[in-house]
């Protein structure tokens, strides 16, 4: 069910979307990127099934902390003087992890396709871009994006949202001021809080791991599901073709 209050204002001129439990569920590519570290893990002699699990509860707990495979080797019981020598390739195996295939969540295909027939659709996400770009091609989905920026390579993980960096350079890519884009995505202390951060508006989509947290801040409004959030931002969207 969505929640709609009422639009006052001018319409949205292009759509901005997030790619991680937005489009996709990213505990797909973190259980295949986990698993990727307990192969790596064991071929370095360690107890690959060990890190493995130790690595599924750490992301698990919170995937957006650094640091997360120093933690699953230590609970893992390897000492941490051999946390230097043993990080770095696991840290590549995680990152060179690319699965052939992530499903977009149910209906986010034609949701996409219909919302970049009506207006341009840019896609803004955090994260190491070469992950990143591996995760949005396993879903096929880059067809569908006007542009794509990884708010990372604008200055590393202080570029990430709800800094403005990304959304105000990702707009002016789509040719649009950036208080005319309506975002949607899953954070609200990321997605929305971004979108007020340039004076814009966001839908926020309660699913993945963020799921339960609460809405601060406040979304113009909130939906359970990405083709619910598309509709909302086609009917307001629609206002600048009558205007």
């Amino acid at each position: 069910m969505s929640t709609v209050p009422g639009w006052d204002g001018p319409p949205p001129l292009a759509v901005v979307v997030d790619l991680d439990d937005t489009l996709y569920p990213q505990a797909a590519y973190l259980a295949a990127a986990a698993a990727a570290v307990g192969t790596a893990a064991g071929a370095a002699g360690l107890d690959g099934d060990a890190v493995h699990a130790a690595l599924v509860a750490e992301l698990a707990a919170g995937s957006d902390a650094g640091g997360t495979i120093d933690r699953a080797l230590l609970a893992a019981g390897v000492p941490a003087g051999a946390l230097a020598r043993l990080v770095p390739p696991l840290v590549a195996a995680f990152t060179a992890c690319a699965p052939e295939r992530l499903d977009p969540y149910p209906g986010v295909r034609e949701a996409l396709a219909a919302l970049a027939g009506a207006v341009p659709v840019g896609c803004l996400t955090d994260g190491n871009p070469a992950i990143q770009a591996a995760k949005l091609a396993a879903t096929g989905l880059g067809p569908l994006l006007t542009a794509v920026l990884v708010t990372d390579t604008l200055g590393g993980r202080a570029a990430r949202k709800p800094a403005p960096q990304g959304l105000l350079a990702l707009a002016a890519r789509l040719g649009v001021p950036a208080d005319r884009v309506l975002v949607i995505g899953d954070r609200p202390g990321k997605d929305v809080a971004v979108a007020a951060a340039v004076g814009a508006r966001a839908i926020r989509v309660r699913q993945g791991e963020y799921a339960a947290a609460p809405d601060v801040p406040a979304p113009w409004a909130a939906t359970g599901s990405f083709p619910e959030a598309a509709e909302l931002a086609l009917a307001v969207a629609a206002r600048a073709v009558a205007v």
